[in-house]
């Protein structure tokens, strides 16, 4: 979120629905018109005009004409974005401000300024509203700037419907050069592939426990893990042919490592599940109304979590699908989240979603109520803005259980498996009575009674390792390389 401030009011942005409904109020009034014979002019009730002016109306540019030619202005003058007047750009910026994931977080009653609210009042709102959103930016350094990055990336992967046509196409390119012509990845083609770039494979017992493998760009060496713990031993490797293909650098900040990464598992996806192969299952699963995450999982041997993100970055590019994409531990805590369906994710008052917990009624926390927690779960949730179909499933790492969920709109839900489910819930969060607080009586029968241990994560504490952004010990991985290096002829 970018804080409204007080100073900022006279940047211009891309016209709103209340930046145009001030400019119709402003030259309304210097043409000395009330609100009904503007209505007259254009055919509309007096009260749809005020509608229009307070910005709570998306118009049409039919609309737009109409309003331009009865003011006796032009289209472009209705849509300058610049505020008439400095009082409309004070009510434009406290408009903003209380629509904003702040105000909402602290869940304000509606304020409209009325004619005789002073100036003086709405600035001292938007000092206030400035003055917050610092705090909560200041009372985390480091890891706030990693998750305002990410949540900076996350609306870069929403305007993009989380496609990427350039790194498919290098996909396409490298997937050639092996002569493989669609289908699962093999292990072994996945070897060919680094012969052809030049990098031969070593499997370690002492990679530095920082890294998830380690190239050595000089001789040509790729270290992995010996020990994948059940892992797939295709993704490291892939990971590591992926930022090698893309030349990849040490990150300058947090913004480069996202970006590197969301790159690098987008490549060895594209790989493990090439587009034509996978678009051709979609496609015909689509026709027939099958859509599923663990067909395209099953077809290409690969994990429910790896599918599920495939899934997103093909949906709405070949399939004309919104979708959204959540990751949920098993304590209800959001830690990856994609959407591109106008689906609502909880978050705080600085917009970030990470981190925060999911609605109990939402099918990514369902899942964990079932017996047969570990089979596909499919719900329709009614949310706030509307209800959404989604499809579960609890998967597992060392680090515990958690869900990995793909949803989409309810008119979408026709194209999928899973959508004659007769289970429904109820969301009505934020609003705290949904789930986030106790039911009635119990909180009067347990506040001075209940007085659980919490189990704390320790590198919630701590800041990432400073002098590198990605935390990477490289005073290990140098040693680790020297002791491996085959020398310099």
């Amino acid at each position: 979120m970018t804080a409204t401030t007080t100073s900022g009011l006279d940047e211009e942005t891309g016209p709103t629905a209340l930046s145009i409904g001030r400019r119709v109020r402003s030259l309304r009034r210097a043409q000395g018109l009330t609100v009904a014979e503007l209505g007259e002019r254009i055919g509309r009730a007096a009260s749809q005009v005020s509608v229009i002016e307070n910005g709570r109306r998306e118009l049409k540019i039919v609309e737009l004409r109409s309003l331009a030619q009865a003011l006796g202005t032009t289209l472009d003058d209705l849509l300058d974005p610049a505020p008439p007047s400095r009082r409309d750009a004070l009510e434009i910026a406290l408009a903003q401000a209380l629509s904003g994931p702040l105000a909402q977080t602290l869940a304000l009653p509606e304020l409209t300024p009325r004619k005789g609210m002073p100036d003086e009042a709405i600035e001292t709102i938007l000092t206030l509203h400035d003055a917050l959103v610092s705090l909560h930016e200041r009372r985390a350094s480091t890891p706030e700037e990693a998750r305002r990055a990410n949540t900076a990336l996350r609306a870069t992967q929403r305007e993009r419907g989380n496609h990427y046509p350039e790194l498919e196409t290098v996909a396409s390119g490298l997937l050639g050069a092996i002569d493989h012509r669609g289908g699962p990845l093999s292990h072994s083609a996945a070897t060919e592939l680094a012969h052809h770039l030049g990098l031969s494979l070593h499997y370690v017992h002492d990679l530095p426990v920082t890294t998830r493998s380690v190239t050595d760009a000089r001789h040509g060496r790729i270290y992995l893990p010996i020990r994948q713990d059940g892992a797939d031993r295709r993704v490291p490797l892939l990971q590591a042919l992926a930022a090698h293909a893309l030349d990849h650098r040490e990150p300058t900040d947090y913004a480069d490592l996202l970006r590197q990464r969301v790159e690098v598992n987008y490549l060895a996806g594209a790989l493990m599940m090439p587009e034509r192969s996978a678009v051709e299952l979609l496609s015909a699963a689509k026709g027939n109304r099958e859509l599923s995450v663990e067909d395209l999982r099953d077809a290409f041997a690969v994990s429910y979590e790896q599918a599920a993100h495939r899934f997103t970055n093909l949906a709405t590019e070949h399939l004309d699908l919104p979708v959204h994409f959540l990751k949920v531990s098993a304590s209800g805590v959001l830690t990856k989240a994609y959407e591109n369906d106008a689906v609502k994710f909880p978050q705080d008052a600085l917009g970030h979603v990470e981190g925060q917990r999911v609605c109990r009624r939402w099918s990514a926390r369902q899942v964990f109520e079932r017996d047969d927690r570990y089979g596909i779960y499919h719900q329709y949730t009614d949310k706030p803005n509307g209800t959404y179909w989604c499809t579960s499933s609890v998967q597992s790492d060392p680090s515990g259980d958690y869900s990995v969920s793909v949803g989409t709109q309810y008119q979408h839900s026709k194209w999928f498996r899973g959508r004659d489910t007769t289970t429904r819930q109820a969301s009505t969060c934020p609003d705290l009575g949904c789930c986030k607080e106790p039911r009635e009586g119990l909180a009067g029968r347990w506040d001075e009674s209940a007085r659980p241990s919490a189990r704390i994560n320790s590198s919630l504490l701590a800041a990432t390792p400073s002098g590198s952004a990605t935390g990477i010990d490289r005073v290990a991985v140098y040693e680790f390389l020297e002791a491996h290096s085959p020398g310099d002829a």
